[in-house]
């Protein structure tokens, strides 16, 4: 369900363009997606770094130019700098620039200096989105500001996994551990759930010398909810637009990227994050994963990530406020209006939440928090006004979808099987 422009209480600056930075090869983004289209629908003219020319960005109506550049994430940082300034060149006035994943995020703020003259966006210390999304990095200052975690540990080798084995408790929860690694030697497929010591060792001995990966205490499931938190931070590190939701399901399931998910409020986790965000003077956007642990009744950070996510368009209040709204119209030196979450808003992302759905149903998992009745749903993919990317969506998706699906799978069903039984010599008759 989208809000008609006519209804919109505010306007923004359409002198200014925004671009959309990513950097790496997952073409099928909703994310990226739903940034064009809430910028674009309030008539800002709309630029996009794309794989090619047939992605679901590049087919959006609201979308002026894609840039095709294949990048991997892997690049000299000096090569995708130099790659942004010339598309700055090319757009020929200076733009807010939009991250959709870490790397672009670290990038941006470490080189900000010299992207400054040709883009707009928020200022902080260059080293921080790096912190933040480090795995290590965030845990670290969870462990300064006090704010609770799951515990964690960074094995620098084999032998260090090894040791961790003979003392951990199972399952466990291993994550790449920096951005931009990530992309140069990744260890696991995204968060992957490790149900045994023999499963974890099996697994390790695939991650090289120096395992770039973390390894942390798993919350069950059973006794644990997941919360989201969005939200765009001022150059004060004051909360312009802050939401908070539940995630109701999740591809992998309760691992991975969020497939329905509604609005709740939620003061607690609010106030939580807003500390948190003050203490480490950040400014931007960000979105925060966390899980409510009903044993000690506390939420921990699971992921602080230092740009828009992919379910943003989840977020909206009573002014038609998104965090990618809020963020424009601070940057071109507007007012970002006020207003309640709309409490109830559902979001679905058509292609994954099928699985999904029927994973969760299987595991009799159910979230308590979740509205038994939605107000108002915001699709992922599929809009009435620009129909184009959910059609080249599922013409993408079938083989690669299928392809990737069937990997996550593959990883997490190696990490769950549970240790064989040697199998004794055959015996050899006797003379």
């Amino acid at each position: 369900m989208t809000r008609e422009t006519a209804d919109i209480p505010f306007e923004a600056d359409r002198e200014v363009p925004g671009l959309i930075v990513k950097f790496g090869n997952y073409p099928l983004h909703h994310g990226g997606v739903g940034a064009i289209r809430t910028l674009g629908r309030l008539g800002v003219p709309m630029y996009a770094i794309t794989e090619d020319r047939y992605t679901p960005a590049a087919a959006s109506r609201y979308l002026r130019h894609a840039f095709v550049w294949p990048t991997t994430g892997a690049e000299d940082h000096a090569q995708l700098v130099e790659g942004l300034v010339r598309i700055a060149g090319r757009i020929g006035r200076p733009a807010v620039l939009v991250p959709t994943d870490e790397e672009a995020a670290v990038l941006i703020a470490e080189h900000q200096d010299v992207l400054r003259d040709c883009f707009l966006f928020p200022r902080v210390d260059p080293l921080l989105p790096n912190r933040v999304a480090s795995k290590q990095g965030l845990h670290e200052l969870c462990l300064e500001h006090g704010i609770p975690s799951p515990a964690t540990v960074s094995p620098q080798s084999y032998q260090e996994i090894e040791e961790f084995t003979e003392k951990a408790s199972f399952p466990v929860v291993a994550k790449n551990r920096e951005a931009f690694v990530r992309r140069r030697q990744p260890v696991v497929n995204g968060t992957t759930r490790i149900a045994t010591r023999e499963g974890l060792l099996s697994l390790a001995r695939d991650w090289g010398e120096r395992p770039g990966v973390i390894l942390q205490e798993y919350l069950p499931r059973e006794d644990a909810e997941d919360w989201i938190v969005h939200a765009y931070f001022d150059a004060d590190s004051t909360p312009l637009a802050l939401f908070t939701g539940v995630k109701v399901r999740s591809w992998p399931p309760h691992a991975g990227m969020t497939a329905c998910a509604y609005i709740v409020d939620n003061p607690e986790l609010a106030d939580l994050a807003a500390r948190f965000v003050k203490q480490i003077g950040f400014s931007g956007i960000i979105d925060l994963d966390l899980r409510f642990d009903r044993r000690d009744s506390r939420y921990k950070l699971l992921d602080f990530n230092p740009r828009m996510g992919a379910q943003f368009r989840l977020f909206e209040n009573e002014s038609a406020m998104d965090v990618v709204r809020a963020m424009h119209l601070d940057l071109t030196g507007r007012a970002v209006p006020e207003g309640e979450q709309c409490t109830g808003r559902r979001y679905i992302v058509e292609n994954i939440d099928l699985p999904a759905l029927l994973a969760y149903r299987r595991s009799g998992y159910t979230t308590p928090h979740a509205p038994t009745r939605a107000n108002g749903t915001e699709l992922g993919w599929f809009a009435s006004d620009d129909p184009l990317p959910f059609l080249t969506m599922v013409a993408r998706l079938v083989r690669p979808g299928v392809k990737h699906l069937y990997q996550l799978w593959r990883t997490n069903r190696r990490a769950a099987r549970p240790a064989r039984a040697p199998v004794p010599p055959p015996c050899r008759p006797a003379h």
